[in-house]
């Protein structure tokens, strides 16, 4: 067991995340996801079926870049996604998402809401970045 640093530990998700996020379907074109991210200046783009739907997974930047990269111009959201979404409870410490990211080696997790397990928003390494410095 790791230790918690006391202020960190008393910070939880919901207090540092980005509340909401930009969705897409899985069929979607992944140059429509990346349109979406360029013109809203975010990383991470929610695949879901339907609006308010449980999530389905997540395209990231890289996975963007992966796809570029092999030459896939006609990819779709669900194809470039990089397996399951990693989720994290809005209810949980800033600290425990930290230690996810660092052990996956992530930047973004899905956080989601307790018990109905569905989506309220991201939350980034610059994220738990600002919840360390105290802003």
């Amino acid at each position: 067991m790791t230790s918690q640093s006391p202020r960190l530990s008393r910070i939880r998700v919901r207090d540092c995340m980005h509340h909401g996020m930009l969705t897409c379907g899985p069929d979607d074109p992944l140059r429509d996801v990346a349109a979406l991210m360029a013109n809203h200046r975010v990383h991470a783009v929610l695949i879901s079926d339907r609006p308010g739907g449980r999530p389905l997974g997540v395209v990231h930047d890289l996975d963007v870049a992966a796809a570029v990269a092999r030459g896939e111009e006609e990819a779709s959201a669900r194809t470039a996604a990089g397996g399951e979404p990693m989720t994290i409870s809005s209810d949980a410490p800033v600290q425990d998402a930290a230690r996810l990211m660092s052990e996956h080696r992530v930047s973004h997790l899905l956080v989601v809401e307790g018990a109905s397990g569905y989506p309220a928003g991201v939350v980034s390494t610059l994220d738990v970045a600002s919840a360390f410095a105290g802003r």
